[in-house]
């Protein structure tokens, strides 16, 4: 178990209404007038306010901490207001950050936010971590992770960590200086297209409330120096059966000591180099795809996606020919051979590994269509529905 020194010093007072505001807060022994006090004088950075990001704010904005950053570049999507809830209906097509500083706003006008409406990068992130305590990660892709991951462990931060995909969570803190970082419980990412994103598999949308909780607890225990930390412990949450269990998450004394940042992009890897090599020459365009329909070319269509997502929306003409049924050689058999193949997913990166395969066993002449199903709605569809 993890006991750590507050995190942070207690500002000078409270006010009558802030007083007010945090009674129960206040009445809690172990949280009582100095703990109010250093989460006013807090300022946490939230990296994405997204499906963790959204209720982890608001948590934290109604618990009272004094500076809430929010570094968030995307727009409010209708398939956002399943899980993100500090956005709503009349927020489509807004700025996430600016309709999360609305939300904060409205639960408790005494918390400054912060905006950085900007996508974290090698050049921004030092800087805009230096201003606060402490960071809460809400993103879903592996080399933001080991960038925050990376940009803590030089600047000293304490790193509080979730994860979330269909029912199963996973949450921790990390802090180098006084236990495991995420480099100790992940040392290298996994290889690319093994494990899909939310985007790509789906999440319940609940789930992130049961996830950002924690995360806003260990956060609020950190500032105030209360309780047990996560810290050396993983939490796993497997929503389907109930269930909590918690996985120890020692230091790697042999670990290389992080001391600068690196090419994250390179690290994870998008696709693999199979299929970078793949693509080139041989990815062709929705305009194009589009083009050899109308003029009554001959072709097979292959959608890799899964079945469900084939349901919400499919191309015209599309054969569902799933992308793990392709890497494991049982759907080979499958694919035509007179005439060209072209494969396709919902935004290309699935549809480049499968492509890989299909090459790999013959097939030269097959290409993939970049940005898939998504690029097809935006630019030659807008009537079919996006996910």
């Amino acid at each position: 178990m993890a006991t750590l020194p507050p995190l942070v010093e207690p500002a000078a007072e409270l006010s009558v209404n802030e007083v007010r505001r945090y009674s129960r807060h206040l009445i809690i022994p172990d949280v009582g007038m100095a703990g109010q006090k250093r989460l006013k004088n807090a300022k946490v950075l939230c990296i994405g306010a997204g499906g963790l990001g959204s209720p982890t704010l608001l948590y934290l904005a109604a618990a009272g901490v004094g500076t809430l950053g929010i570094v968030e570049f995307d727009t409010v999507d209708e398939s956002n207001l399943q899980r993100q809830i500090i956005h709503g209906q009349s927020d489509i097509g807004r700025s996430k950050a600016e309709s999360a500083r609305d939300s904060i706003q409205e639960i408790n006008p005494y918390v400054n936010v912060v905006l950085h409406d900007t996508r974290l990068d090698n050049d921004n992130v030092l800087e805009i971590f230096a201003d606060y305590d402490l960071i809460v990660d809400g993103t879903d892709n592996f080399a933001t992770r080991y960038l925050v991951n990376d940009a803590c462990v030089i600047l000293d931060k304490p790193y509080v960590w979730g994860s979330i995909f269909r029912f199963d969570g996973q949450v921790s803190v990390f802090w180098d200086t006084r236990g495991p970082s995420y480099r100790d419980l992940y040392p290298v990412p996994p290889p690319p297209g093994m494990v899909p994103s939310c985007a790509e598999g789906g999440v319940l949308g609940v789930l992130c409330a049961s996830i950002a909780a924690v995360q806003a607890t260990e956060a609020i225990k950190l500032i105030t120096g209360i309780g047990d930390t996560l810290l050396g412990r993983l939490m796993v949450f497997d929503a389907l059966e109930m269930k909590w269990r918690e996985v120890p998450i020692r230091k790697d004394p042999n670990a290389p000591k992080v001391t600068e940042l690196i090419d994250y992009d390179d690290f994870c890897g998008v696709v693999t180099e199979e299929a970078a090599d793949a693509i080139k020459g041989s990815t062709i365009t929705v305009f194009e795809l589009k083009d050899m329909m109308d003029s009554g070319k001959e072709f097979q269509l292959i959608d890799v996606r899964e079945p469900n997502e084939y349901e919400i929306v499919s191309i015209p003409g599309s054969v569902l020919i799933p992308k793990d049924r392709i890497l494991r050689g049982e759907a080979l058999s499958e694919l035509p051979q007179d005439r060209p193949i072209v494969l396709h997913c919902k935004s290309g990166a699935r549809s480049a590994e499968a492509l890989a395969a299909v090459k790999a066993a013959g097939f030269k002449d097959a290409v993939h269509v970049q940005g898939g199903v998504l690029s097809w709605i935006k630019n030659v569809d807008p009537s079919l529905p996006e996910y």
